[in-house]
């Protein structure tokens, strides 16, 4: 099959068309026809090498894809070919065909093309997960979102909208807040004004009449997770998702029993990996928002397949505006 066949750990820029063998499904497995793969940022890092679950080699990498499936094993029951699926994998989206256990794949609602199916996986999933089990959001709370204009943030700001919730998207570049207001949140905040340490504070505190931010979603890291750590209300929860910034931030536990703050962590994976059964629930969720109009994945652009390296670096350089996806022919 054709592939981003990576057979020694390298930059992006790197990547390249190649081919790998087709993938055997086992008796608990569905072999899917990939007609569409999401780009995701840990997808950098395992291209690299530097994710916390490395691949054998060869590889192709991606974590998202939708499409038609070709085979089922003799386990599977939920599942026939020519069912419209969509999954998340350790890796393997970047590929013609992609083998996933049956209790990580979810059927496609009629009226959802497949580039949405890709599109609303793993940010979609990380963004549920991070508000719901980890940051334990409530219907009415303020929920502040860094890099919300990149694919976990306009996730987030989107699902806080779809739940009852008020979104301030927090943004670096002045182009996107239109289009995180125009993603449903409340208000944007300036990540990039001078002295954000006090100004994100300061933003946070006049949209919330003094009192902060009930839950914060944090992507970024670096200087606007210390700055928005301030800017949380008292028992506030906030919630680690990533470290798109480049700095991984400390923090001062003084801080936390002032203001009674919890701060928790999302690392996806262990809930992919050791409770497929929440992973069902939030993927319906996630599509009941999606068939009711709450939620509509914005795509920044649609690339051949073997443009993934290139969409991978423009990633990297971090001003996006919602997901890339490839499209596999």
């Amino acid at each position: 099959m054709k592939a981003i066949a990576i057979h020694d750990y390298c930059e992006p820029g790197a990547l390249a068309l190649g081919s790998l063998p087709d993938p055997v499904p086992g008796p608990d497995d569905v072999l899917i026809e990939v007609r569409a793969a999401s780009v995701n940022f840990p997808d950098l890092l395992v291209v690299r090498g530097q994710y916390q679950f490395s691949p054998p080699l060869p590889f192709a990498p991606g974590k998202d894809a939708a499409g038609i499936v070709r085979a089922v094993g003799a386990n599977v029951s939920g599942f026939r070919p020519g069912d419209r699926v969509a999954t998340q994998v350790e890796y393997g989206a970047y590929a013609e065909l992609v083998k996933a256990r049956a209790c990580d794949c979810f059927q496609i609602p009629d009226s959802m093309p497949f580039e949405d199916a890709a599109a609303m996986g793993l940010a979609y999933q990380s963004a549920y997960f991070a508000l719901m089990e980890r940051g334990r959001f409530q219907a009415g709370e303020t929920v502040l979102v860094t890099g919300a204009a990149g694919g976990v943030g306009s996730a987030a700001v989107q699902i806080v909208q779809g739940l009852g919730g008020k979104a301030l998207a927090g943004v670096r570049h002045a182009d996107q807040m239109p289009f995180a207001l125009g993603l449903g949140a409340s208000a944007t905040v300036d990540l990039a004004a001078p002295d954000l340490r006090n100004a994100l504070r300061a933003q946070v505190h006049a949209l919330t009449e003094g009192r902060g931010a009930d839950v914060l979603i944090d992507t970024l890291g670096g200087d606007a997770f210390d700055a928005a750590l301030r800017a949380m209300a008292w028992s506030g929860r906030a919630v680690v998702v990533g470290f798109a910034s480049g700095r991984i931030p400390e923090i001062k536990a003084n801080y936390l029993l002032v203001k009674n703050l919890t701060v928790s962590g999302l690392q996806w994976t262990d809930y992919h990996v050791r409770t497929p059964q929440k992973i069902q629930a939030a993927q319906a969720e996630i599509f009941r928002l999606y068939e009711s109009g709450a939620l509509k994945p914005h795509i920044a652009g649609v690339f051949p397949l073997a443009q993934a390296g290139e969409v991978l670096q423009t990633l990297e350089r971090g001003h996006v505006f919602g997901k890339y996806v490839l499209r596999v022919d």
